[in-house]
């Protein structure tokens, strides 16, 4: 029987974590393999149609992740905890300011969102004082800047302030 501790510390059991993944790559696998077979999933005369190959790369994940999905149905309970609660606030630590990076690339631009990451993470995380963190997480962006705009010329997202300043 579980200690008092452990109680507290379970989340979620390894079989559902399995019985939730196989289950989300059996809808991307029918997803692929439907549209696929809409756009050509057939052998002609003159060789495959373009859904080919994509809809047996489908078909090869549908049976992988039923097989899974079946054999976890069948096993049966399982008490194992996927990941306890002090690791799974480590990864939420890391994951809920990263999503929050994305949605502010769409609302800053790449650059000055990165800027706001790095401030972030070297303040809150890595515990630096803010006169090492802010020149680096100017660095780091400026950088970025002048090697992929100027240099490579690959244009990244951007914001209001870049394109105020024209670009």
């Amino acid at each position: 029987m579980a200690g008092p501790t452990e109680a507290r510390e379970h989340t979620v059991s390894n079989r559902t974590m399995e019985l939730i993944v196989s289950g989300g790559f059996i809808l991307a696998a029918i997803l692929v393999m439907y549209d696929n077979w809409r756009i050509g999933a057939r052998w002609l005369d003159d060789g495959p149609q373009a859904g080919y190959f994509p809809f047996y790369i489908g078909l090869i994940m549908f049976i992988a992740s039923a097989t899974t999905f079946t054999v976890n149905i069948l096993a049966g309970a399982d008490h194992t905890s996927f990941v306890e609660r002090t690791q799974l606030k480590q990864v939420l630590m890391v994951l809920v300011p990263t999503i929050a990076f994305v949605v502010l690339i769409g609302l800053l631009g790449i650059y000055i969102a990165g800027f706001v990451f790095i401030t972030f993470f070297m303040m809150w995380l890595g515990k630096y004082p803010a006169y090492k963190a802010v020149p680096i997480a100017i660095a780091v962006p400026l950088f970025l800047f002048v090697m992929f705009e100027l240099w490579f010329l690959v244009p990244l997202p951007k914001g209001p302030i870049e394109a105020a300043l024209g670009y």
